[in-house]
């Protein structure tokens, strides 16, 4: 048997062609959406009382007149500082507004005529998904990565001070994330925001992860109000977990095929006191059906807090139902 030389070359030169056509498309995919996006993307650099410099984030621009999304972490703390933008300008900021249970913040400059970043809906993403990270990291302006979506409807565990605090419904993805780019923006190919990045890793999350707050209809609502300078009034339960399909034995019993499954407690939290556990998977909240982290943050609306709430659960395959109070997280305001 004798082999062609010639043909065993071109067939390696044809799937080099073809890798490298797939690299040129990806990579053309993540230079555009930088292109679009980095003059959208701002620099702060924090300052806390007294003057004191208190480290560096990024912020994404929400409209022309000034205002810009960050991660409510970013300012805690801090009395204001410098916004930079790509194009060199730069000028000071001050705090409007921060919801710490989206890890949300609104922050405003006096420059104008500044490039409004394009809102898309992280509803709509999926798992596997081309994603682009674009941030501050150290205080470098316009560091880009890119990834994709490793997983949807996770909580993240977070420190306020002593108390753990959860974050709702992020995104969770494989583009590299570094101090400073928290408050930066995860866009798709695109060139839509979908997510304010967090480099935040919390007390029961492993090094590694790459997560973003959505951009969706829950958190659209969240960033009008403090916008508006208004307070946020949102209900919490105090929980972590994430979304799991459940045996089809649980899911007979339940009357449900998908909950969400609790995987951390916060101490002292409503979830505490009516007696949920990590394990638990809630199926359903006064009767409406809990498929997914992102329906249950929906139902803990304004209208929710202090109000007793019927919380079925699935405990080892078994039905329960628990009697749960959401409390109300507030949120911190300054004009």
């Amino acid at each position: 048997m004798s082999i062609d030389v010639d043909d065993l070359g071109a067939d390696r030169t044809d799937d080099h062609a073809d890798e490298d056509a797939a690299l040129d498309a990806y990579s053309r995919i993540v230079s555009r959406t930088a292109e679009s996006l980095l003059p959208s993307v701002a620099s702060l650099r924090l300052r806390g009382r007294g003057g004191r410099g208190e480290g560096a984030g990024s912020a994404v621009v929400l409209t022309p007149d000034g205002y810009l999304l960050t991660s409510a972490h970013v300012v805690s703390g801090a009395e204001g500082g410098t916004a930079a933008l790509a194009d060199g300008r730069e000028a000071p900021f001050v705090v409007i507004g921060t919801d710490p249970l989206a890890d949300l913040a609104v922050v405003r400059t006096e420059l104008r005529d500044l490039p409004a970043a394009p809102l898309g809906d992280a509803d709509r993403l999926r798992v596997g998904q081309l994603v682009v990270a674009i941030g501050s990291p150290l205080g470098f302006s316009g560091s880009v990565s890119a990834g994709v979506v490793s997983a949807l409807g996770r909580s993240l565990p977070t420190r306020d001070g002593t108390t753990v605090r959860f974050i709702d419904n992020v995104i969770q993805t494989d583009a590299a994330l570094h101090p400073g780019s928290s408050g930066g923006a995860l866009a798709t190919g695109s060139g839509r925001v979908v997510g304010v990045n967090t480099a935040v890793v919390g007390p029961m999350i492993g090094q590694g992860l790459g997560l973003a707050v959505p951009i969706n209809g829950v958190t659209r609502r969240i960033v009008g109000t403090l916008l508006r300078g208004e307070r946020v009034r949102r209900a919490h339960l105090g929980i972590a977990g994430g979304s799991r399909p459940l045996p089809p034995r649980v899911a007979d019993r339940v009357a449900s095929t998908q909950g969400v499954e609790v995987s951390a407690v916060e101490q002292g939290s409503p979830a505490a006191r009516a007696g949920l556990r990590p394990g638990d998977v809630i199926v359903a909240l006064d009767g409406a059906a809990i498929p997914d982290v992102g329906t249950l943050q929906r139902l803990l609306g304004e209208d929710a807090i202090g109000r007793p709430a019927a919380l079925r659960i699935a405990r080892d395959g078994v039905p329960r139902t628990l009697t749960v109070v959401p409390a109300e997280l507030r949120s911190t305001m300054r004009r």
